[in-house]
Protein backbone atom coordinates (compact mmCIF):
# COMPACT_ATOMS: atom_id res chain seq x y z
CA UNK A 1 0.00 0.00 0.00
CA UNK A 2 1.33 3.51 -0.66
CA UNK A 3 1.87 6.18 1.82
CA UNK A 4 1.84 9.28 -0.66
CA UNK A 5 -0.02 11.77 -0.43
CA UNK A 6 -2.71 12.29 -3.55
CA UNK A 7 -3.48 14.85 -5.26
CA UNK A 8 -6.27 14.24 -7.94
CA UNK A 9 -6.23 17.26 -10.65
CA UNK A 10 -9.58 17.87 -12.00
CA UNK A 11 -12.63 19.75 -14.09
CA UNK A 12 -16.02 19.92 -12.16
CA UNK A 13 -17.73 18.58 -14.55
CA UNK A 14 -15.04 15.68 -15.98
CA UNK A 15 -16.50 12.06 -16.26
CA UNK A 16 -13.12 10.75 -16.47
CA UNK A 17 -11.94 12.31 -13.11
CA UNK A 18 -15.25 11.18 -11.29
CA UNK A 19 -13.59 7.65 -12.10
CA UNK A 20 -10.99 8.11 -10.55
CA UNK A 21 -12.50 10.22 -7.33
CA UNK A 22 -15.47 7.24 -6.99
CA UNK A 23 -12.36 5.00 -6.77
CA UNK A 24 -10.40 6.85 -3.89
CA UNK A 25 -13.62 7.22 -2.41
CA UNK A 26 -14.29 3.44 -2.41
CA UNK A 27 -10.62 2.45 -1.24
CA UNK A 28 -11.51 4.99 1.67
CA UNK A 29 -8.15 6.95 0.26
CA UNK A 30 -7.38 10.58 1.80
CA UNK A 31 -6.75 12.94 -1.45
CA UNK A 32 -7.13 16.83 -1.90
CA UNK A 33 -8.39 17.42 -5.60
CA UNK A 34 -7.72 20.83 -7.33
CA UNK A 35 -9.71 21.62 -10.75
CA UNK A 36 -8.21 23.41 -13.14
CA UNK A 37 -10.30 25.99 -15.99
CA UNK A 38 -9.67 23.52 -18.91
CA UNK A 39 -10.39 26.42 -21.10
CA UNK A 40 -7.75 28.71 -19.62
CA UNK A 41 -5.32 25.74 -18.60
CA UNK A 42 -2.32 27.17 -16.14
CA UNK A 43 1.40 26.74 -17.22
CA UNK A 44 1.87 24.42 -14.41
CA UNK A 45 -0.95 22.44 -15.46
CA UNK A 46 0.12 22.08 -18.93
CA UNK A 47 3.73 21.20 -17.34
CA UNK A 48 2.42 17.94 -15.90
CA UNK A 49 -0.14 16.65 -18.18
CA UNK A 50 1.50 15.28 -21.48
CA UNK A 51 -2.17 15.25 -22.87
CA UNK A 52 -3.37 18.40 -21.64
CA UNK A 53 -6.32 16.49 -20.10
CA UNK A 54 -7.37 15.56 -16.57
CA UNK A 55 -7.83 13.81 -14.32
CA UNK A 56 -3.91 13.81 -12.95
CA UNK A 57 -3.32 11.95 -10.07
CA UNK A 58 -0.03 13.52 -8.29
CA UNK A 59 1.71 11.48 -5.69
CA UNK A 60 4.26 13.45 -3.17
CA UNK A 61 7.13 11.38 -2.34
CA UNK A 62 9.06 11.27 0.74
CA UNK A 63 12.65 11.46 -1.38
CA UNK A 64 10.48 14.79 -3.30
CA UNK A 65 10.28 13.22 -6.57
CA UNK A 66 6.82 13.55 -7.68
CA UNK A 67 5.01 10.84 -9.64
CA UNK A 68 2.21 11.90 -12.00
CA UNK A 69 -0.54 9.64 -13.65
CA UNK A 70 -2.45 10.29 -16.59
CA UNK A 71 -5.44 8.63 -18.13
CA UNK A 72 -8.33 7.83 -16.00
CA UNK A 73 -8.45 4.02 -16.32
CA UNK A 74 -4.48 4.08 -15.93
CA UNK A 75 -5.27 6.18 -12.62
CA UNK A 76 -7.98 3.61 -11.33
CA UNK A 77 -6.23 0.39 -11.85
CA UNK A 78 -3.05 2.02 -9.80
CA UNK A 79 -5.43 2.42 -7.01
CA UNK A 80 -6.92 -1.19 -7.34
CA UNK A 81 -3.58 -2.85 -7.45
CA UNK A 82 -2.02 -0.69 -4.15
CA UNK A 83 -4.88 0.45 -2.01
CA UNK A 84 -6.96 -1.90 0.03
CA UNK A 85 -10.95 -1.87 0.87
CA UNK A 86 -12.61 -3.27 -1.66
CA UNK A 87 -12.26 -5.38 -4.76
CA UNK A 88 -13.34 -3.93 -7.95
CA UNK A 89 -12.34 -6.48 -10.43
CA UNK A 90 -13.29 -10.42 -10.22
CA UNK A 91 -11.01 -12.94 -8.90
CA UNK A 92 -11.56 -14.72 -12.26
CA UNK A 93 -9.52 -13.87 -15.12
CA UNK A 94 -11.86 -14.53 -17.61
CA UNK A 95 -14.74 -12.57 -15.37
CA UNK A 96 -11.83 -9.67 -15.13
CA UNK A 97 -11.20 -10.01 -18.96
CA UNK A 98 -14.86 -9.61 -19.91
CA UNK A 99 -15.08 -6.66 -16.68
CA UNK A 100 -12.67 -4.32 -18.58
CA UNK A 101 -13.93 -5.20 -22.04
CA UNK A 102 -17.45 -3.49 -21.10
CA UNK A 103 -15.08 -0.22 -19.40
CA UNK A 104 -14.24 -0.06 -23.04
CA UNK A 105 -17.73 -0.54 -24.73
CA UNK A 106 -18.60 2.71 -21.40
CA UNK A 107 -16.16 4.83 -23.12
CA UNK A 108 -17.65 4.50 -26.28
CA UNK A 109 -21.29 4.39 -24.78
CA UNK A 110 -20.16 8.37 -23.03
CA UNK A 111 -19.08 9.31 -26.43
CA UNK A 112 -22.43 8.64 -28.05
CA UNK A 113 -24.33 10.07 -24.55
CA UNK A 114 -22.12 13.27 -24.69
CA UNK A 115 -22.86 13.91 -28.49
CA UNK A 116 -26.61 13.46 -28.02
CA UNK A 117 -26.27 16.28 -24.85
CA UNK A 118 -24.68 18.58 -26.76
CA UNK A 119 -25.93 18.40 -29.92
CA UNK A 120 -27.39 21.52 -31.06
CA UNK A 121 -29.53 20.43 -33.93
CA UNK A 122 -32.18 18.03 -34.02
CA UNK A 123 -31.25 15.80 -36.79
CA UNK A 124 -27.48 14.95 -34.90
CA UNK A 125 -30.03 14.55 -31.61
CA UNK A 126 -31.95 11.98 -32.70
CA UNK A 127 -29.40 9.77 -34.39
CA UNK A 128 -26.68 9.85 -31.57
CA UNK A 129 -30.04 9.58 -28.96
CA UNK A 130 -30.66 6.28 -31.23
CA UNK A 131 -26.81 5.22 -31.16
CA UNK A 132 -26.82 6.02 -27.07
CA UNK A 133 -30.01 3.90 -26.87
CA UNK A 134 -28.27 0.86 -28.72
CA UNK A 135 -25.72 0.82 -26.28
CA UNK A 136 -27.81 0.73 -23.27
CA UNK A 137 -29.89 -2.06 -25.01
CA UNK A 138 -26.87 -4.21 -25.51
CA UNK A 139 -25.97 -4.15 -22.05
CA UNK A 140 -29.63 -4.62 -21.03
CA UNK A 141 -28.22 -8.32 -21.87
CA UNK A 142 -25.25 -8.38 -20.02
CA UNK A 143 -26.22 -6.37 -16.60
CA UNK A 144 -26.75 -8.00 -13.76
CA UNK A 145 -30.30 -8.37 -12.46
CA UNK A 146 -29.47 -6.17 -9.07
CA UNK A 147 -28.00 -3.72 -8.00
CA UNK A 148 -24.92 -3.52 -10.00
CA UNK A 149 -23.07 -4.65 -12.97
CA UNK A 150 -21.53 -7.85 -11.81
CA UNK A 151 -24.56 -8.62 -8.76
CA UNK A 152 -23.86 -7.53 -5.34
CA UNK A 153 -20.55 -6.23 -5.31
CA UNK A 154 -19.44 -2.75 -6.46
CA UNK A 155 -17.21 -2.67 -8.86
CA UNK A 156 -15.08 -0.82 -12.06
CA UNK A 157 -16.91 -1.23 -14.09
CA UNK A 158 -20.02 0.43 -12.38
CA UNK A 159 -17.64 3.00 -11.73
CA UNK A 160 -17.00 3.85 -15.23
CA UNK A 161 -20.86 3.89 -15.85
CA UNK A 162 -21.92 5.99 -12.86
CA UNK A 163 -21.03 9.66 -14.24
CA UNK A 164 -22.46 9.26 -17.46
CA UNK A 165 -25.56 8.20 -15.92
CA UNK A 166 -25.67 10.73 -13.70
CA UNK A 167 -26.00 13.43 -16.94
CA UNK A 168 -29.87 11.81 -17.48
CA UNK A 169 -30.66 12.19 -13.71
CA UNK A 170 -30.39 16.02 -13.78
CA UNK A 171 -32.24 16.14 -17.25
CA UNK A 172 -35.88 17.10 -17.80
CA UNK A 173 -37.51 13.63 -16.95
CA UNK A 174 -39.55 13.76 -20.61
CA UNK A 175 -36.05 13.66 -22.14
CA UNK A 176 -34.69 11.40 -20.10
CA UNK A 177 -37.42 8.86 -19.51
CA UNK A 178 -38.12 7.48 -22.86
CA UNK A 179 -34.30 6.74 -23.54
CA UNK A 180 -34.29 3.94 -20.53
CA UNK A 181 -38.25 2.82 -20.83
CA UNK A 182 -38.46 -0.77 -21.54
CA UNK A 183 -34.45 -1.41 -20.08
CA UNK A 184 -35.44 -2.90 -16.72
CA UNK A 185 -31.96 -3.70 -15.83
CA UNK A 186 -30.55 -0.94 -16.98
CA UNK A 187 -32.95 1.47 -15.07
CA UNK A 188 -32.64 0.10 -11.57
CA UNK A 189 -28.36 -0.22 -12.65
CA UNK A 190 -28.56 3.63 -12.98
CA UNK A 191 -30.63 4.26 -9.51
CA UNK A 192 -28.28 2.15 -7.39
CA UNK A 193 -25.75 3.73 -8.73
CA UNK A 194 -26.80 7.56 -8.08
CA UNK A 195 -27.31 6.53 -4.56
CA UNK A 196 -24.00 4.84 -3.91
CA UNK A 197 -22.28 6.95 -1.75
CA UNK A 198 -19.13 7.45 -3.61
CA UNK A 199 -20.63 8.29 -6.69
CA UNK A 200 -22.66 11.46 -4.94
CA UNK A 201 -19.61 12.58 -3.56
CA UNK A 202 -17.23 12.20 -6.41
CA UNK A 203 -18.72 15.62 -7.85
CA UNK A 204 -19.58 19.38 -5.99
CA UNK A 205 -23.13 19.87 -5.05
CA UNK A 206 -23.35 22.39 -7.47
CA UNK A 207 -22.44 19.42 -10.26
CA UNK A 208 -26.02 19.75 -11.70
CA UNK A 209 -26.24 23.73 -12.17
CA UNK A 210 -23.02 23.84 -13.53
CA UNK A 211 -23.63 21.03 -16.48
CA UNK A 212 -26.97 23.05 -17.52
CA UNK A 213 -24.74 25.88 -17.56
CA UNK A 214 -22.53 23.66 -20.12
CA UNK A 215 -25.51 23.04 -22.06
CA UNK A 216 -26.85 26.65 -22.24
CA UNK A 217 -23.02 28.00 -22.77
CA UNK A 218 -23.24 25.28 -25.90
CA UNK A 219 -26.25 26.23 -26.94
CA UNK A 220 -26.81 22.61 -26.81
CA UNK A 221 -30.62 21.59 -27.69
CA UNK A 222 -31.41 20.41 -25.02
CA UNK A 223 -30.78 23.79 -22.59
CA UNK A 224 -34.01 24.73 -23.74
Amino acid sequence: MTTSKLTLISHPLCPFVQRAAIVLLEKNVAFERIDVDLADKPDWFLALSPTGKVPLLKMERADDRDAILFESMVICEYLEETHGGGKLYSEDALSRAQQRAWIEYGTATQAEAWQFLNAKDRTTADAKRAAFRDKLQRLEAVVAAEPYFSGTAFGMVDAVYAPLFRYFDILDPTVSQPIFEGLPRVTAWKMALAARESVVAAVAGDYAERFRQHLRLHKALLAD
